[in-house]
């Protein structure tokens, strides 16, 4: 990890948290149980890699990180919602997520079902009314159309309608990577552009930012598929090997655990060159792409 990253996520971690605690319903607040479990889901773990990617795509577009916060928060409110749901019986029943118990472990599978429709549902009040974002309200329109999409059948929840589908069978890697640029990429491709929108990001740009963008989402999930074979549970903070116990396709079991860094390594400098027309303030964005491939949780 660059020695600049460090300090720059841990302090845009604590941003999050503060701004995701102010955003959310108090726990006394009625329903209590649902509102514990919202912040239960969300709170005090993570990477934060979404919000990350939403606070560094702004200063590299001469951003400061308060009119953000509402995007940010929006990004990590959708991904927490998708843990709850994926962790499911129905879905991947896991018992373990970030190091505590999933949600329907430390409430029940009703509340949890619960949860994540209420934090889906709070992701989009953000982009429509929150106060931080200084944005017109064809902006608002495009970024809630943009997080939407990242969300839907031809997004997020499509990916893992593909991955259920998959499960047992062989895919070839151009379909492992269709299944995860849905899956994974999606979600942190809406992060960047919610940025690149609140930032008025030209053309070229935002073309630029794309690329960046497909790379590091197939290269997210990749790390993923190494560390599900290289981790151990309590690194990861959540069942080591899960994907292999569930017959799941993944990068290691297609391409091998050398081939899956092989490709990890090139989908980073695929990201390098699509920053080359950035200055400096787009460091952070270079720092993390070689993080992605890094990181050991």
């Amino acid at each position: 990890m660059h020695s600049k990253l460090k300090p720059l996520l841990s302090t845009y971690q604590q941003r999050l948290e503060q701004a995701l605690a102010q955003r959310l319903p108090p726990a006394a607040e009625a329903d209590q149980r649902l509102h514990e479990a919202m912040r239960y889901a969300s709170l005090d773990g993570g990477k934060r890699v979404r919000a990350v990617l939403v606070y560094t795509t702004g200063a590299a577009l001469g951003l400061p990180p308060e009119p953000l916060d509402g995007a940010a928060c929006a990004v990590e409110l959708i991904h927490a919602y998708s843990l709850v749901h994926d962790d499911l019986p129905a879905m991947d029943n896991d018992d373990l997520r970030r190091g505590k118990p999933t949600c329907h472990k430390a409430f029940d599978e009703a509340t949890a079902i619960l949860c994540g429709d209420a934090l889906q549902t709070l992701a989009f009040e953000l982009l429509a009314s929150d106060a931080s974002l200084q944005v017109d309200d064809n902006q608002r329109i495009r970024m809630i159309g943009e997080l939407a999409r990242a969300s839907g059948s031809r997004g997020m929840a499509g990916g893992q309608a593909i991955d259920i589908a998959a499960a047992g069978t062989r895919l070839d890697l151009a379909a492992l990577q269709g299944m995860h640029r849905y899956k994974t990429g999606a979600l942190i491709r809406a992060s960047i552009r919610l940025a690149a929108i609140a930032g008025r990001a030209d053309e070229a740009q935002q073309q630029a930012l794309d690329s960046y963008a497909e790379a590091i989402g197939l290269a997210f999930q990749i790390q993923d598929d190494i560390l599900d074979v290289t981790a151990d549970t309590a690194t990861l903070g959540k069942p080591q090997g899960s994907d292999e116990a569930q017959d799941k396709p993944t990068y290691t079991s297609l391409l091998g655990l050398d081939g899956a860094r092989q490709k990890a390594a090139a989908l980073n400098e695929q990201a390098q060159q699509s920053l080359q027309g950035f200055a400096e303030e787009a460091d952070p964005l270079r720092w993390l792409s070689a993080y992605i491939i890094e990181r050991q949780h």
